[in-house]
């Protein structure tokens, strides 16, 4: 299937800095390590709020895999050095929802942020990985209304896992049961971190698929509310499930299972074609949940946070996606994503650091971030009518 062509964007030039604390380092220094808020021109609903989506790199995870970090200070690879930059990190953007990936300290982090007014729920992976998922939310801004997650190995998908959270935002002082007051300033928050495995695109799509029918089926028993989703996929913007997810359907006998996730694929993300590919009738039961479909649909109008906001080439790449989420000493790329319903408008994202900037790093962690990925943050506002007409041309500049 031909991915479905967008139009050139305008560039927003409205940026603000958000600056690590550079301590001991050059006024050069600084100004590579900025990361800018860059603006819609949605900022009008009173209802907004602050996501959060970071790998933060689990301690087991880095202890297993040390030839991916050996350019790394093992200094900045300690846990209690990296805990604290990431919780002062977290506490410049000022977030309201947090979703991190690769928990295996979830006691250690919870104590951290309740000292922050954050409350949090986790999820941990099956198998012997200690890894999990985990959702944070603000006290004073949210409460926990409904909680559920996805143990993927229960359908034969390996040990990963999803985790769901409907928040009720607490500015109304109705009842919890009042259902147009709960449809109206309610979410769905969804975390998930997909297999990494390049070859095993069957498990990958068949992880998605399961996460976002669960997205669905939760958003319409609750009122039919608002949904976001952050995770690492681990599948890059040029891939197939990029596609899939953005344009809500595939067929998967157009892509070979082991490029689905484009991982394959350099940084300057080269076009590859379709291309009739044999699929096994296990491998069809994976990816699809039939052994005669080759049909993949969901449910969801998926909105990416960052295609909404456009930025700087230095940062973006074709796809209107952050160049790199992560980097080490085999990867560079992007692989993280914040995907959002048509109920949510961006008011502004928070660009990742230029592609030069991260080489001299020679790898993450690095003593200014605390994991091998970066966060991705945006602030989304709720729709109501005062942004409607905001919504339509952002969806004539970005040719949606």
């Amino acid at each position: 299937m031909a991915e479905p062509s967008r139009k050139k964007r305008k560039l927003c030039i409205q940026t603000q800095p958000i600056t690590a604390n550079l301590t001991h380092t050059s006024k050069r220094d600084r100004r590579h390590e900025k990361r800018r808020w860059v603006f819609s021109n949605c900022d009008h609903s009173r209802d907004k709020f602050v996501f959060v989506s970071y790998n933060i790199l689990g301690v087991e995870n880095a202890s297993n895999h040390q030839d991916l970090y050996f350019d790394v200070i093992p200094k900045y690879m300690k846990w209690e050095y990296r805990r604290r930059v990431i919780r002062k990190e977290i506490r410049r953007y000022s977030p309201s929802i947090l979703c991190f990936q690769e928990v295996d300290r979830f006691d250690d982090l919870s104590k951290l942020l309740y000292n922050d007014g954050f409350s949090g729920v986790y999820q941990a992976r099956t198998g012997e990985a200690r890894d999990g998922c985990a959702i944070f939310w603000k006290d004073e801004l949210f409460s926990l209304v409904h909680e559920d997650n996805i143990e993927f190995k229960r359908f034969g998908l390996r040990d990963n896992v999803a985790q769901f959270c409907v928040l009720k935002m607490n500015g109304n002082q109705k009842q919890i049961d009042d259902t147009e007051n709960l449809k109206a300033r309610s979410i769905l928050v969804g975390n998930v971190h997909v297999l990494f495995n390049p070859s095993r695109g069957d498990i990958k799509l068949g992880q998605i698929r399961l996460f976002l029918d669960k997205a669905h089926t939760l958003s319409q028993t609750w009122g039919n509310i608002p949904v976001i989703l952050g995770g690492d996929l681990n599948s890059m913007p040029q891939s197939a499930i990029y596609q899939f997810i953005a344009s809500s359907e595939l067929n998967i006998q157009n892509h070979e299972r082991k490029r689905i996730s484009g991982q394959i694929c350099p940084l300057d993300y080269p076009r590859f074609g379709s291309q009739c590919s044999r699929w096994s009738k296990e491998e069809l039961k994976l990816a699809t949940g039939s052994e005669e479909s080759t049909y993949l649909r969901h449910n969801l109008k998926l909105n990416s946070a960052y295609y909404g906001v456009p930025a700087s080439r230095l940062t973006r790449d074709c796809h209107g996606e952050p160049l790199a989420t992560s980097f080490h000493s085999k990867f560079m790329g992007t692989v993280d994503y914040i995907w959002h319903t048509d109920d949510l408008v961006p008011v502004k994202v928070l660009e990742t650091l230029p592609i030069e900037i991260l080489k001299k790093t020679r790898g993450l962690p690095s003593k200014m971030w605390g994991s091998d990925h970066l966060a991705l943050v945006c602030e989304l506002a709720f729709v109501d009518d005062d942004l409607s007409t905001c919504i339509i041309q952002m969806t004539v500049l970005n040719g949606i």
